[in-house]
């Protein structure tokens, strides 16, 4: 940081001040780009199409039925929230053999004091 001397203060307010708008100026266009995204729904056929796998409506209906899918009943419609179905998908990830193996380890350290 540079010493200021009393005739470079005017200056170097100015600079300050357009530094603050500009940072103001980027903190409201920051805000107004994360507006809350609109939920997205799908029905049944949507769901069956936007699924990896395109599953058959019988599959759909007993992932309903077992409670492995997340699902929205009203008026004896079946409703699906792609943001709901997306984390549903994420969970099923399978763990690869070194996740396995090193839960393993961390397990039996464990037990074994």
């Amino acid at each position: 940081m540079e010493n200021l001397t009393f005739n470079e203060l005017p200056k170097a307010v100015t600079q300050l001040f357009n530094k603050l708008e500009a940072i103001e100026r980027l903190l409201q266009e920051k805000t107004t780009d994360t507006q809350p995204e609109t939920p997205v729904w799908f029905d049944l056929i949507q769901l069956c199409d936007y699924l990896p796998d395109k599953p058959a409506l019988a599959t759909v209906y007993s992932y309903v039925h077992t409670g492995k899918i997340p699902v929205h009943k009203g008026a004896k419609k079946l409703r699906f929230l792609k943001s709901e179905i997306d984390s549903w998908l994420m969970e099923g990830r399978r763990k690869t053999v070194a996740e396995i193996s090193a839960e393993a380890d961390t397990y039996i350290k464990k037990k074994r004091g």
